[in-house]
């Protein structure tokens, strides 16, 4: 902003001190002294919606986005039966909220299930229990449901084909989304990214407001 005030053509002398005043002006309203620290995750704020659907948590209760309201919340869409990826990615988040220390009462994990039915709440708290009791909850819903919170989050899953003994695989997006405390979608993890980054991100988002 400085260097550009620079190049300007000579101007009176009252008018480049008006020019001036203004300039240091825009430069205090943007903080611009120095540019706000990268984020180690894909920066979704502004792309994607809020936390908002209506589903079935893993005791048979409603549950909305706002039943989360205060709390930063990382989602995830997958399903019990998954062979590899779902397990090795709840496995990843709960290491990130090991790193995140007290922070991780002030978080929750929302495992979305892709497969309603055969992830029933009492299927799904079992589930998400056995990787923490605490601060992890599993949501499943009809068919419908699932599908719309699916697309509203650009969320990609397909039933594949029946295997003889009609057991089945779901193929889908193996994404985590991570929202504020407010509910705003904020960034957005992969498993390229370790889990440090997680949870140096995560952390931050958390204590945006406190700063």
């Amino acid at each position: 902003m400085h260097a550009s005030f620079l190049t300007l053509p000579p101007l009176p002398a009252r008018r480049a001190l008006r020019n001036l005043f203004a300039l240091v002006s825009l430069c205090a309203l943007a903080a611009c002294s120095k540019p706000a620290e990268p984020w180690h995750l894909t920066d979704v704020s502004g792309h994607l919606p809020d936390l908002d659907f209506s589903l079935v948590d893993d005791s048979g209760a409603p549950v909305t986005g706002q039943s989360f309201a205060g709390k930063t919340t990382l989602v995830y869409f997958g399903y019990t039966h998954c062979p590899d990826v779902c397990p090795e990615t709840m496995a990843r988040l709960m290491q990130v909220l090991q790193r995140a220390g007290p922070d991780a009462d002030r978080t929750r994990i929302v495992f979305i299930s892709v497969d309603p039915a055969r992830d029933t709440p009492a299927v799904l708290r079992a589930y998400v229990r056995a990787f923490d009791d605490k601060h992890a909850v599993g949501l499943t819903g009809t068919d419908r449901a699932i599908e719309s919170v699916a697309q509203r989050y650009r969320v990609a899953y397909q039933m594949e084909k029946r295997d003889p003994d009609g057991a089945y695989e779901v193929t889908h997006s193996s994404a985590v989304y991570l929202f504020d405390a407010a509910g705003h979608a904020r960034l957005l993890a992969t498993d390229q990214d370790s889990i440090d980054a997680i949870a140096s991100d995560l952390k931050r988002v958390i204590h945006a407001k406190d700063a």
